[in-house]
């Protein structure tokens, strides 16, 4: 492929597979990155920044075909932390895209928390980052993927749970019977493959999982891991009030200590929350070709020995 697609977040967990992926199928690649030590590939160009450096994000979009947009932060102490992070950054690169002459179409991998904004700082600054895309639709061709609970190789949030049916137990938060989506990083990496490639750039807002029906509950996933082991695997639920005081403390001291917290009041409101099921069926009829090939059925096995 001739044609630069530019990445940021390519460091990230999404961002490092898809970058392998483009690489594998002959796309030329300039990635943005804060390290001054990254690995020097064919065909890749790393430019040197962040999302608050316009001159570096001028750089990263100059000439490009597609500009794809995973960067974003997922801890934070703060809403102005998240906003700054995943709005003001955001707009930055949006600004720097629509000074081209020949106007780049634009992805931003968002998330499925954007549907339930009210739940967290995160899920907020998620759903304002979108409403300023769009804003952008007349002068920019912009698509919008709010996948799922995103896991495989390299996943370190998720992977602790897979881990623990080894050991006959998977920690839950919320209701046993809660469903949500889950979707391989190959299979979230092949949809941006396939946006790359159709003629015709599309337009608005696509969820995305694996297509499993009704989604996964705890106890499935469970089940799922006992069937692997061939051992009895027990939901374990944790207490609410044990959470918050977690979650409560976690926040203060990272304000005291000057760090970003995964587990806030916020995030445990989204993992309580009874549905995060997805309707992937606007993205098939998009994207013709393209569907899921990763259920958890088939990839657990790998992952609990990861």
């Amino acid at each position: 492929m001739s044609q630069v697609v530019a990445v940021t977040g390519a460091t990230g967990f999404i961002g490092r597979a898809l970058l392998d992926a483009l690489l594998e199928n002959k796309w030329k690649i300039r990635a943005l990155t804060r390290k001054f030590s990254s690995v020097e590939r064919e065909n890749l160009e790393w430019v040197h920044g962040d999302l608050d450096n316009y001159k570096s994000l001028q750089r990263l979009v100059t000439g490009a075909y597609a500009v794809i947009h995973c960067a974003g932060a997922v801890r934070g102490s703060s809403l102005e932390s998240f906003l700054h992070n995943n709005v003001v950054g955001t707009d930055n690169l949006l600004r720097a895209v629509i000074e081209q002459n020949s106007t780049p179409r634009f992805l931003f991998i968002s998330s499925l928390a954007a549907r339930e904004s009210k739940l967290s700082w995160y899920a907020a600054s998620k759903f304002k980052a979108e409403q300023l895309i769009n804003n952008y639709l007349d002068n920019i061709p912009c698509t919008i993927f709010r996948p799922a609970a995103v896991y495989g190789p390299g996943d370190k949030e998720l992977r602790p749970l897979f881990k623990a049916t080894y050991y006959g137990v998977l920690p839950s938060i919320g209701d046993l019977t809660n469903r949500f989506g889950m979707l391989h990083v190959n299979d979230l990496v092949a949809a941006i493959h396939y946006w790359l490639s159709i003629d015709k750039p599309i337009r608005g807002t696509f969820e995305i999982d694996d297509g499993t029906p009704g989604g996964y509950s705890y106890r499935l996933v469970a089940a799922i891991a006992q069937d692997i082991l061939g051992r009895p695997v027990r939901c374990i639920r944790l207490p609410e009030s044990m959470l918050q005081l977690i979650a409560n403390a976690n926040l203060w001291i990272s304000r005291l200590l000057g760090y970003s917290p995964m587990l806030t009041p916020g995030k445990i409101c989204e993992l309580q929350h009874p549905d995060w099921v997805c309707d992937i069926a606007p993205l098939k009829r998009a994207l013709v070709g393209w569907y899921p090939n990763y259920r958890l059925c088939d990839t657990l096995p790998q992952l609990i020995k990861l």
